[in-house]
């Protein structure tokens, strides 16, 4: 097919959209381009040159101790959270066929950080506790979300109305919540609320990768059942797909995802509102694609952290960065529904 290019690997072939793999391409250059700049800027700089000898096990001393054990913990949770964010923004967009559909519109993050709290208040302090009171959380809002908005069947722009509302209510709890903790352990959870990387441990990144790659790897047997629901459900069920219980999986999927980058960097904003449509735009796809999403929501919080810690006059959290961008985007997206 023209524009299209034949992949072949062994017995496998794989027909992709030659637009989207020069995207593709562009964007893991720009990952690690941007990963090679995070790793070497702060208070003790170091040059690419360093940077690449540290990562390929040639350097010694302190640049070996910065770059490995200070600095490469935070730019790997900046591009599994970034690419997490964007792959659930792309399955919650393509399954309501709305582009505000997101996470964070829908309140998930929040519900996820509700139940970090809870988990907080009842005494948990380890990794693993914190993640299960998230993805609970974000479980129990959705959930929530799904059964006050399915009155005569679920419709995007209602789940988003819906999901606004049970958005403002956990932020409510979320304060009250806060308000019983010690000063100590609030402050914390309240940067932690704003969406940060600060203190991320290669403990908690290696788990959360453990838990996420499980969850993309179902993804790739569901990505063609996802294609087939862009046609409709009458065609989806003609072509042997069951809608609804496909619409299940991959909500459940991407609320797990949510609660993943929610556990360790706490709600970070309208990465996954944002990064699916630009990477639509980007390589002119009728549809959704959820590997060029990752990489873009990979590549936007990079830059969003880059730009908090060494761009800014004061040092900020990075959700305060995406909420300042992001708002921007949303008021555009929402202009653009109106009009429609």
């Amino acid at each position: 097919m023209r524009g299209h290019l034949l992949l072949r690997a062994g017995g496998l072939s794989l027909l992709v959209r030659r637009r989207a793999l020069f995207v593709a391409v562009a964007l893991t250059t720009l990952i690690a381009g941007l990963s090679v700049l995070s790793l070497g800027l702060g208070t003790y700089t170091l040059t690419p040159d360093q940077v690449v000898r540290a990562l390929l096990g040639h350097a010694e001393g302190l640049d070996r101790t910065v770059v490995l054990q200070w600095r490469l913990p935070r730019t790997q949770a900046a591009v599994l959270i970034g690419a997490v964010l964007g792959v659930a923004g792309a399955l919650f967009q393509t399954v309501t066929r709305n582009p505000l559909a997101s996470p964070d519109v829908l309140g998930l993050g929040n519900g996820a950080f509700t139940g970090m709290l809870i988990a907080v208040v009842l005494g948990a302090g380890s990794w693993a506790a914190t993640t299960l009171g998230a993805v609970l959380g974000g479980t129990v809002a959705a959930l929530s979300i799904w059964v006050l908005a399915s009155r005569d069947g679920v419709t995007g722009l209602r789940l988003i109305i819906v999901g606004i509302g049970v958005s403002a209510l956990l932020s409510s709890v979320n304060t009250w919540l806060l308000l019983q903790v010690e000063l100590e352990t609030a402050m914390f959870a309240s940067a932690w609320g704003a969406g940060t990387l600060n203190g991320v441990g290669a403990t908690a990144v290696r788990g959360a990768a453990l838990c996420a790659i499980p969850l993309l790897a179902l993804l790739a047997f569901l990505t063609p059942r996802l294609r087939q629901l862009d046609l409709g459900d009458d065609a989806a069920t003609a072509l042997g797909t069951r809608p609804d219980a496909v619409r299940r999986t991959v909500l459940i999927v991407g609320v797990a995802l949510v609660s993943i980058g929610t556990a360790i960097a706490g709600p970070v904003a309208f990465i996954a509102l944002a990064a699916p449509q630009i990477a639509r735009r980007l390589a002119r796809t009728p549809y959704l694609s959820l590997a060029l999403s990752a990489l873009v929501g990979a590549v936007l919080l990079l830059a969003s952290d880059l730009i908090a810690q060494h761009v800014l006059p004061v040092t900020l959290p990075v959700g305060v960065v995406t909420v300042s961008v992001g708002g921007l985007y949303l008021i555009t997206m929402i202009v653009q529904e109106i009009r429609r």
